[in-house]
């Protein structure tokens, strides 16, 4: 009787497991590119679209084909572009959030090559949950020109 209750035990506990895995519901990454870049540029830029069923925040991003990645906003002001880095972006509940050509983007610094149309660049996302917990998600973008 005592193994019995020690399976059921053991079998609740790892359904419960089970469902907190499926409760961190992973980040939607669609339309995801990199701006092709040319020989000595040391700058370049990626976009992704974000969508994600609980609200998160992207807090760090990473590619081995560049020394640092920075996340930045890009508006307009009488005329003049002001471009700011951003700290962490939230991706708010059910909301898309989208880094495109003109807005918000992924900045990447410190460029060893060109980047090349036809390339694949791979990328590490982390976002941090409600919880603070933080995961990572991996991401191959496309080289591709202006869109």
């Amino acid at each position: 009787m005592k193994k019995i209750a020690l399976c059921l035990q053991l079998l609740i506990t790892a359904s419960l497991l089970a469902l907190s895995a499926i409760a961190q519901a992973e980040v939607a990454l669609s339309d995801a590119w990199v701006r092709a870049t040319n020989p000595g540029q040391p700058v370049g830029a990626a976009y992704v679209t974000l969508k994600s069923k609980a609200p998160v925040t992207l807090v760090y991003v990473e590619t081995e084909r560049a020394g640092s990645v920075e996340m930045h906003s890009m508006s307009m002001d009488k005329g003049i572009m002001k471009m700011r880095s951003m700290e962490e972006l939230p991706v708010p509940a059910g909301q898309t959030v989208k880094l495109a050509p003109g807005g918000l983007h992924l900045m990447l610094f410190e460029l060893a090559s060109p980047l090349k149309v036809g390339e694949q660049v791979k990328f590490r996302l982390c976002f941090k949950d409600k919880q603070g917990k933080i995961t990572d998600q991996f991401v191959t973008m496309p080289v591709k020109t202006a869109q």
